[in-house]
């Protein structure tokens, strides 16, 4: 729809109008720079125009154009001595009544070949830098243009740059989140607990339904097995998604630090209290609480933690005063918890508080078939970071890994082929990239007389002697934390 003629200065004013509008109504950066264009030649009552972008030091876009063609667009800008060439380089304003005639243009092949008239072009500049230009001209009207056009043109442009820089940002910002997004879901989904075994065929089978609860979860697994990873799996498809998920290591503090940071504490509740803490049972607040290594915990945190369980209530350190916490509990243990129980180490009411939803992760070596696919979905994971092009594992390789028992499980394996990935000397990992170091048969004569914990014992200390007792090379290669090889190291020299 045509807009009713108006005097020069009115309409100067509405183009301004129409680009702070497109500020906050446009937020598609392609769309807004045809609106840009569009506004602009209709304001000044050009014939043509087009809009040019920086995308580096020696790249120049062709935007956007009206009632023009990007050719003809082009053989306006490309001579060095062009109107436009000289707006980008200077970032001043250009006004010319007559190009044909104009002293600063009348050489140019440009102005000359298109027969332009009257000219005017202004830059579009970004926090100081010129990013683009805008460019009308007229072939029939000489005088078009004059001094209010091009004070015009300069307050739009600067107008219309606040808005092009403003979609950009909103662009990037909305492209940004939908990344997180993705990755977020990549990250805590169930299709990141990759497997196919029976053991975890059941566990997607049941995990919607534990994840729409607010059931308390026990997870039981070996070290390395990915119980954080169901945990977090089963928080993130929770409607307490966007509420905190909180973590924290048992077996990693002392009891009375760990209860201060469990529970927090009263300023002045025992030397070097300087401040009332916040526990974590606040903090995760109508989100969920992941105890990891729950087997660790002392009699007196059981105690506190039961009492939670029962009524939601606690105490932070030093207080009398009760509080509330909606919070969920999920907890993992590497060991039977069953057995702590029955050996008097765990209380057997916080245990049956603690399992009423029971998930038990079983170890690689008992997920064979798993092993390929968990391989090929660590070689992905990797392989995008690496500049190597690497296609594959040879099947030597795949048998390697299937024969390996992986005492650090689904960490250990992934450590290996991250290391493999590093030190593969072709496209193909083999089995020399891997580094396994060659295991005894477990079925051989003495294994089967032996416990797990001793047979885990022996192949702990035989790497560590590998590698000159070096706590942190030997934790890579095992593919678990500093903190476990350290308790376990001290709980056999017990």
């Amino acid at each position: 729809m045509t807009r009713p003629a108006l005097p020069e200065s009115r309409e100067l004013l509405q183009g301004l109008f129409e680009i702070s509008q497109a500020i906050s109504q446009v937020q598609d950066p392609e769309q807004l720079l045809r609106k840009v264009m569009d506004v602009a030649v209709e304001t000044v009552g050009a014939e043509r125009g087009f809009l040019v972008l920086r995308e580096g030091p020696d790249r120049i876009r062709f935007a956007v154009s009206h009632n023009i063609s990007e050719e003809g667009a082009s053989r306006i800008r490309r001579p060095p001595q062009s109107i436009v060439n000289q707006v980008l380089q200077t970032g001043e304003p250009v006004l010319s009544t007559d190009a044909a005639v104009d002293a600063r243009f009348s050489a140019s092949e440009s102005v000359l070949d298109a027969q332009v008239r009257s000219v005017a072009c202004v830059p579009l500049v970004v926090r100081g830098q010129v990013q683009g230009a805008i460019y009308v001209d007229s072939l029939t009207g000489r005088g078009r243009f004059n001094q209010e056009t091009l004070l015009f043109l300069t307050a739009f442009a600067s107008q219309a740059a606040i808005a092009l820089e403003n979609a950009r940002l909103y662009a990037s910002l909305r492209e940004e989140n939908r990344l997180l997004r993705e990755q977020l879901r990549s990250e805590y989904d169930f299709s990141e607990i990759v497997g196919n075994s029976p053991a975890l065929r059941e566990l997607f089978e049941i995990l919607p339904e534990v994840s729409a609860s607010d059931a308390t979860v026990l997870i039981e697994g070996e070290s390395g097995t990915g119980k954080e990873l169901v945990a977090r799996a089963i928080h993130q498809n929770s409607p307490r998604r966007h509420r905190p998920f909180v973590t924290v290591f048992c077996s990693s503090l002392a009891e009375s630090v760990l209860e201060s940071e469990l529970f927090g504490h009263k300023r002045g509740a025992f030397t070097g209290a300087s401040e009332n803490k916040v526990g974590l049972f606040e903090t995760a607040n109508h989100g969920t609480l992941f105890l990891d290594e729950i087997g660790e915990i002392g009699p007196q945190i059981q105690v506190k933690l039961l009492r939670f369980l029962q009524n939601g209530e606690y105490r932070r350190v030093g207080e009398t005063q009760m509080r509330h916490s909606d919070v969920r509990i999920v907890a993992a243990t590497n060991k039977i918890l069953a057995d702590e129980v029955r050996a008097g180490r765990f209380r057997e009411d916080l245990y049956y508080r603690l399992n009423v939803i029971h998930i038990s992760l079983p170890p690689l070596r008992e997920r064979k078939d798993d092993i390929p696919l968990l391989a090929d979905h660590f070689l992905r994971k990797y392989a995008r970071r690496s500049p190597k092009r690497i296609l594959g594992f040879s099947p030597e390789a795949y048998k390697a890994l299937r024969s390996y028992s992986w005492p650090g499980n689904v960490r250990e394996l992934e450590n290996a082929v991250e290391r493999a990935i590093v030190l593969a000397k072709s496209e193909v990992i083999t089995p020399a990239d891997l580094r396994l170091e060659p295991l005894r048969e477990v079925d051989s004569v003495g294994d089967t007389e032996r416990t797990l914990e001793e047979v885990q014992r022996d192949h702990v200390l035989r790497v560590l002697r590998a590698n000159d007792g070096n706590i942190s090379q030997t934790a890579r290669k095992l593919g678990v934390s500093r903190r476990w090889l350290h308790y376990k190291l001290k709980e056999w020299q017990e």
